[in-house]
């Protein structure tokens, strides 16, 4: 084994990857709960990626056929009823720990210089997670899958002059077709994946370059040993491999039981309305895309009008992007930030939690209120924080993380 080792490191940098990335990277010796979310997106992307692959091989791209063909896997196919559910579920599972890992982020200030472009790849990762999603939705060719796609697509005509053109070019016709299913299925399954893999590597080393951010927010690598180790850190490897295994293990039984015994959780992974073949002529009385949209897709329905709804919608992504730019405060982690940053944090995580319950339901007077409250207050969490995180009083970080 020695040798193959070292024939093979003579001709691939295989050691020296290994310690680079792992037994000599050296991170935080803090790291809490939170720091499961990073390592627990790329397992569940590698399911998705598994599932997925194996699913292409049973799966017909064909508005005839793409519904039986998921009755096909489901009924007929060697345990494909339990890749069909990995893969459903795992989309779901994906944006929850995503999501949290975003939070994360915002909690301690893991944006913040010098990891400006970690943050700029995870974003990029996080658009790209939202547009597979959306173009995998179509595939099962269910009523919620066609008209979803149908109206999601139809935002494009909101655009002036070019518009209708765009939607036409997006469907590949004049409306949900055919040709819009062999468009998505080809993103879905090769072009997104394939973008998706190359900025999970180029985040990987660009967070390596920078070193890990802690739930104290402080530089490790600014108080080093004789030997040019950071003395508040430790090896990534074996201590923090062992430790997310563990939390891969603990995540795996939560996952494995809503496999088992609630696929559907209830609509909300998937829809009853899903399981109903796709007919252009009948359309559902609740349109609504799956839960990890519907925070935007609130966005959307709470402006009357159309373009500036569209427009609303994208900024509510896109704002994200320049959150290292609007922060101002002189600390990371919000365990010494003022009030201000942690009631601004606070009441942006109840307004956007707030906002997906709302697209899941039908519109009223009331919500329609709540969802503009939710979104005014959505946009001021990121327009203000130049201001509120300059003036805010904060408490002064140590120089050594004293756990």
């Amino acid at each position: 084994m020695g040798n193959l080792v070292n024939w093979i490191n003579e001709r691939f940098p295989l050691l020296s990857a290994w310690k680079k990335h792992a037994s000599e990277y050296y991170v935080p010796k803090n790291l809490n709960f939170f720091y499961y979310f990073g390592f627990l997106s790329t397992a569940v992307l590698i399911n998705q990626l598994v599932t997925g692959l194996w699913l292409t091989m049973f799966y017909t791209p064909s508005a005839s056929q793409a519904f039986a063909s998921i009755e096909y896997i489901m009924r007929d196919v060697n345990y494909g009823w339990l890749l069909r559910y990995m893969h459903s579920t795992g989309a779901s599972a994906l944006l929850i720990v995503v999501y949290l890992h975003m939070f994360r982020a915002l909690l301690y200030g893991s944006y913040k210089k010098p990891r400006e472009l970690v943050w700029l790849l995870g974003m990029a990762m996080f658009i790209l997670i939202l547009a597979e999603a959306f173009c995998g939705y179509l595939l099962p060719w269910g009523q919620m899958s066609y008209w979803g796609a149908q109206v999601i697509t139809s935002l494009l005509s909101a655009i002036p002059y070019v518009g209708d053109n765009l939607v036409t070019w997006v469907q590949g016709d004049y409306h949900v077709s055919d040709a819009t299913l062999h468009r998505f299925f080809a993103l879905h399954v090769i072009g997104i994946p394939l973008l998706l893999t190359v900025l999970v590597g180029l985040h990987i080393v660009a967070l390596h370059q920078v070193g890990s951010n802690n739930p104290e927010g402080i530089e490790i690598r600014k108080q080093l040993n004789r030997d040019g180790k950071p003395l508040d850190g430790i090896p990534f490897h074996p201590y923090y491999t062992i430790k997310d295994l563990f939390g891969l293990t603990v995540f795996l039984i939560g996952f494995f039981a809503v496999v088992f015994f609630m696929p559907d959780m209830h609509g909300y992974f998937l829809e009853p309305t899903n399981f109903i073949p796709a007919d252009p002529m009948v359309t559902p009385d609740l349109i609504t895309p799956v839960w990890y949209m519907t925070p935007f897709y609130s966005i959307l329905r709470a402006i009357p009008d159309k373009l500036t709804g569209v427009i609303a919608m994208g900024s509510g992504v896109m704002i994200l992007i320049f959150l290292p730019w609007l922060d101002k405060s002189p600390v990371k982690s919000m365990r010494y930030k003022g009030y201000l940053s942690r009631l601004a944090l606070a009441l942006m995580i109840v307004c956007f939690i707030t906002l997906g319950y709302l697209g899941t339901v039908p519109v009223t007077p009331v919500k329609q209120i709540v969802a503009r409250i939710c979104t005014t207050v959505y946009f001021l969490y990121f327009i203000l924080m130049p201001v509120y995180s300059r003036m805010e009083a904060h408490r002064t970080v140590p120089d050594r993380i004293m756990k």
